[in-house]
């Protein structure tokens, strides 16, 4: 087998779109998104995924920087191939530049798979309800999001964005947020099974650990992530 792929279950919609249109025959080995919140647990997960891996060429992981979760990964027989991007959103929206230039109007966003498989501002916010009533956590969640204008769904193509604007909407109607839908990009996702790996992507020779210039972190520039 000359590849597999390694990727957060949050884009599964997204490369299943895209493997059924590539007719991709090499196996993803999925991780939980949950992950995301510990990052020092998803880097656990993933290098666990990497070392059950035997007899291939490359290994195509496909997450974002997300918290640096990627730094320290390391295979000692395979390389290792990731897009160069700040997390999952910008991912889907295209790349980093594009999620810097609609963040000036600062915003929250979310996909179909964000919505399901992560542990987002909407399941944290209803675990707080539940604990702290729903007045003091309405206050609370005002505050945290007192700079944020919109609540932004990514129409990824993978996915009908009707499906999750009735929840969506109610989010952003709970927290005054502004909402819209926006166009995504599945870009890297194919540029990826395509093996066109250029300038969008960090290749890691076997042997050697994803440092920090390797995900970015000293480009200008470089993002916080909301995955």
């Amino acid at each position: 087998m000359k590849n597999i792929t390694v990727a957060c279950n949050t884009l599964r919609d997204e490369v299943r779109y895209v493997i059924k249109d590539l007719e991709v025959k090499y196996p993803v080995l999925w991780i939980e998104s949950g992950l995301h919140n510990t990052p020092e647990k998803l880097r656990s997960a993933i290098q666990g995924q990497i070392d059950r891996i035997e007899n291939v060429d490359n290994i195509i992981l496909l997450f974002g920087s997300c918290g640096n979760s990627l730094v320290g990964l390391k295979s000692d027989n395979t390389r290792i191939i990731f897009p160069q991007v700040a997390d999952c959103i910008s991912m889907f929206l295209g790349g980093d530049d594009r999620k810097r230039e609609l963040d000036k109007i600062p915003s929250y966003y979310f996909t179909r798979g964000y919505l399901e498989n992560e542990a987002n501002i909407w399941s944290e916010y209803q675990y707080c309800v539940e604990k702290y009533g729903a007045e003091r956590s309405l206050d609370i969640y005002k505050k945290m999001l007192r700079n944020y204008k919109n609540l932004r769904v990514i129409d990824t193509g993978a996915y009908k964005p009707e499906e999750i604007m009735d929840l969506t909407g109610k989010i952003a109607g709970e927290f005054k947020l502004f909402h819209e839908v926006v166009e995504g990009s599945l870009k890297f996702i194919y540029k990826a099974f395509r093996e066109e790996w250029d300038e969008d992507f960090v290749i890691v020779e076997p042997g050697h650990e994803i440092d920090y210039h390797d995900v970015g972190i000293f480009k200008e520039g470089s993002g916080v992530s909301q995955i």
